[in-house]
């Protein structure tokens, strides 16, 4: 629970970071990382799943 405290406020941190500093370039690349983690994480976590059904 604390490592979500953790990464909530480093998101946080680079949405102000952009909004201060203008740099709206940084968002699109924020949000597309955490996808692709978000998609590794569950990928790597079903793929042991997906292999006992065949």
């Amino acid at each position: 629970m604390r490592t979500l405290r953790y990464i909530g406020r480093l998101l946080g941190e680079f949405f102000e970071f952009a909004w201060q500093n203008k740099a709206w370039w940084i968002i699109p690349i924020v949000l597309v990382l955490l996808l692709l983690t978000v998609f590794i994480v569950t990928g790597s976590s079903v793929a042991p799943f997906i292999y006992t059904l065949f």
